[in-house]
């Protein structure tokens, strides 16, 4: 059967069409009161919720001639998840709101919804979108709102990191940077504007690295093991592991020492690209390391600076700095 409305644009729809084929893909729900009310109804079995916010706007963090819906939707939900985890949370619900333009095409909606519940499926079972809202905008803009339970145990602050802990990480570093960077170098025209990505033209390894960047897959079950593992502090690495660590060394109030050789063939882009959003944590010395984290350093007292790089401070830009970077980018 010809789905007749899939081509059609939003514009074309009323809201209470568009709603619909949204809700159609996203699965049922556990809520206590789920998608079609005011508001969702949860259950907070501890009575504390961890809340956490991002949005992804059309042209800084997303380009329409590189991202699918499907892929859109996936990192959306992606990135709040990591949010939730780095506290040492499980996620249980994400409300989503979303500013299209008129000419949106519903096959393109029906896609982002597809990746968000995929997302959920696949990083954090059990959560799923349970609300959120419509509205129309000259820009492309994805706003989710994630809400993840402690089930009983202590949030895992920035500020936890104690002098003679280890650094430890989870999940990849560099490889979103590198697939950004094959994104602006080869996949754009003469003017700069956005072109297709012509994978024929990619590496196996630079396929990799795109899949980072516009589907990144962060370790989020490892956050609530992090916690019962004895965690100090930690935080998801988005902006590139120099700038986040050093966001972590100033609300712990120590220094973080980082060891290149164990950053693995391509220290450079693990230590400055963003958007992997690995897990950064510390954990006492004596304390094991939880299967999948990995030792990177250690922390000392605080000192004239808070990263060092192989007993150095780190020359060159941190990470990405979404006001100054994307000014120059764009020119």
């Amino acid at each position: 059967m010809v789905d007749e409305q899939a081509d059609r644009s939003v514009g074309e729809l009323s809201e209470g069409e568009i709603l619909r084929r949204i809700l159609d893909r996203l699965g049922d729900s556990d809520a206590l009161v789920g998608p079609g009310d005011d508001a969702a109804v949860l259950a907070a079995a501890d009575r504390r919720v961890v809340a956490t916010v991002d949005t992804l706007v059309h042209g800084p963090d997303f380009r329409l001639a590189w991202s699918t819906g499907f892929d859109l939707g996936y990192k959306a939900a992606a990135v709040n998840l990591a949010d939730i985890a780095a506290m040492g949370a499980t996620p249980t619900a994400l409300l989503v709101a979303l500013a299209m333009p008129d000419s949106t095409r519903m096959s393109f909606v029906t896609a982002l919804a597809d990746g968000l519940r995929a997302a959920c499926d696949e990083l954090a079972p059990g959560c799923a979108v349970e609300g959120g809202d419509l509205t129309v905008s000259d820009t492309l803009t994805v706003a989710v709102t994630a809400l993840g339970a402690l089930a009983g145990r202590a949030p895992v602050l920035r500020s936890g990191a104690r002098a003679g802990d280890v650094v430890a990480v989870a999940g990849s570093l560099g490889r979103a940077g590198r697939g950004l960077r094959v994104l602006f170098e080869r996949f754009t025209d003469a003017e700069g504007r956005p072109s297709p990505i012509d994978e024929r033209l990619l590496t196996p390894e630079e396929r990799d690295d795109l899949a980072a960047q516009l589907r990144p897959a962060p370790p989020v079950a490892l956050g609530p093991v992090a916690a019962d593992s004895g965690a100090t502090a930690m935080m998801d690495v988005s902006d590139g592991l120099v700038l986040d660590a050093s966001r972590l060394a100033e609300a712990s109030g120590v220094t973080l020492s980082i060891e290149s050789a164990s950053l693995g063939a391509d220290p450079a882009s693990a230590l400055t690209g963003g958007e992997d959003h690995a897990l950064l944590a510390t954990f006492p010395s004596e304390q094991a390391l939880p299967q999948g984290f990995r030792r990177i350093g250690s922390v000392h007292r605080r000192g004239e600076h808070g990263v060092l790089v192989d007993g150095r401070p780190h020359a060159g830009r941190p990470g990405w700095d979404p006001y100054r970077d994307w000014d120059e980018r764009t020119g």
